[in-house]
């Protein structure tokens, strides 16, 4: 990272802090709020006949749409950094990603019903599904181009060395207060007779078009940009999508794929149950109260205590980490406690031992995020930071997206817990996805132990120089 770079001026601070909270908005919308209102709209009354399981469907929508989100990574990054655009691909993107979301509002069985003249529920379910997870890998190729690729590019455009913990600080902080932002507007359609689950998608619509407007005046190009000499031979590298799975281009850069496989892993460990997160809640850990009004109260309540108390404990450890010398200090305990957390939710389904186990996992959870975060962007080349963006969506997407939640689907299928309520009948998500991800936590150490005693010796012959 350029030490000589300029600080971020306050605009482009607010330019950080908006698009951070919408990129998390948008990631939980279409990683946990989708599945949920699948869960209590689309599958809420219909029989177990359908062609798609409720799992299934939440697998497809976080799968797919990490293949769509990952080969859009690979062109979009190319064609960013051929036409220097960072603005256009953010603000313009997350306007059409808002028209999207406000196109979801429309999707119900009532709906379908209508359209296409289906009576036969089971098909109703599966048409309704199916519309909703077209619609979601739209979703996941416009936030995926807006801003898994340009927005990061933009990020490690103006961040700086002195800069670069604190965003990342400000990605775990933003990821919580997404996730608070669904749970409170879905908390609120649970008890206001007034608002449904539809209308979150109109407000989340609308408010990813505000962002894109203001993305116009707040996003300025790098002045990094500048026009050099190139042989023929850089030309075709910098313009080829998959320069970052090269392997000389591996070997050259062995840390920075270290992190990237420790970083798959704890994806993949989060990807397990993540999908499924807010299902199991509102299904298995806490069930909605015959009495509607009630519902979902304690839950959320529950989840923002929880949230409040990481976010203590996150401060806690940003500090600690500032003054430690030794990634090893706050690398391998958070893994630890990660598993430990894991485990400890893999053998209960009672709220009181949910919360023992959630604790613990999101300690681990938010330190890991924010020095993975970090010393990826540390590590990345700089001055071909777009032609990796396609390596980094691989290994940090596509692979946990895909192996995670279907990991977390065979899960509850081999458990086989159905729910029946007023004659309707829906396959949940069990607590034994939180064994399955303390087994790819534990794999983690691998990785890791491999790139900090590269890193340790690295530094070792820096400071003799």
């Amino acid at each position: 990272m350029n030490e000589n770079k300029a600080q971020p001026t306050v605009r482009v601070w607010i330019a950080i802090v908006i698009f951070i909270l919408m990129g998390a908005i948008a990631g939980n919308t279409e990683s946990m709020y989708l599945g949920l209102f699948l869960d209590n709209t689309i599958f809420e009354n219909g029989p177990m006949g359908a062609s798609i399981t409720l799992t299934d469907a939440v697998n497809l929508i976080v799968s797919l749409g990490a293949v769509i989100s990952c080969g859009t990574g690979f062109v979009v990054g190319t064609l960013s950094e051929k036409l220097k655009n960072r603005k256009a691909f953010i603000s313009i993107g997350y306007i059409v990603w808002g028209i999207v979301m406000m196109a979801c509002s429309v999707v119900s069985n009532e709906n379908v019903r209508k359209i296409f003249g289906i009576n036969e529920t089971a098909k109703v379910i599966t048409v309704a599904a199916a519309t909703l997870v077209t619609l979601s890998l739209v979703l996941s190729f416009l936030r995926s181009t807006t801003n898994d690729t340009a927005f990061n590019s933009w990020i490690a455009d103006v961040s700086t060395p002195k800069t670069s913990t604190i965003i990342e600080v400000l990605f775990t902080v933003m990821g919580f207060v997404g996730t608070a932002i669904i749970t409170l507007l879905v908390a609120r359609a649970e008890i206001d007779a007034n608002m449904d689950y539809s209308s979150i998608f109109i407000i989340l619509g609308i408010t990813a078009i505000g962002a894109g407007g203001m993305g116009f005046f707040l996003i300025d190009e790098p002045e990094k940009f500048e026009k050099t000499e190139k042989t023929e031979k850089e030309i075709v590298n910098q313009t080829n999508a998959f320069y970052g799975l090269r392997p000389s281009v591996i070997k050259e850069n062995s840390n920075f794929y270290l992190m990237l496989s420790s970083g798959c892993l704890f994806n993949c460990a989060c990807q397990v149950f993540l999908p499924y997160f807010f299902i199991y809640i509102t299904s298995v850990i806490i069930p909605a109260p015959e009495n509607k009004e009630l519902n979902l109260r304690m839950p959320v309540i529950i989840i923002l205590l929880i949230m409040a108390v990481s976010l203590g404990l996150m401060l806690v450890l940003v500090l600690m980490k500032a003054y430690s010398k030794h990634k090893a200090l706050s690398f391998i305990p958070s893994v630890i406690c990660l598993i430990i957390g894991f485990l400890v939710l893999s053998s209960t389904k009672n709220i009181f031992g949910f919360v023992m186990g959630f604790a613990p996992a999101f300690v681990g959870y938010v330190i890991i995020m924010i020095q993975f975060g970090a010393t990826v962007r540390d590590n990345i080349p700089q001055d071909k930071v777009d032609l990796f963006q396609g390596a980094r969506m691989l290994f940090l997407f596509l692979i946990p997206e895909i192996v995670g939640p279907t990991v977390g689907n065979i899960a509850a299928k081999n458990s086989n817990v159905i729910f029946e309520y007023n004659y309707a009948e829906k396959l949940l998500p069990t607590e034994d996805m939180f064994l399955y991800s303390a087994f790819f936590a534990a794999l983690i150490f691998i990785p890791m132990i491999a790139f900090l005693i590269k890193d340790s010796k690295k530094a070792k012959l820096e400071n003799k120089e």
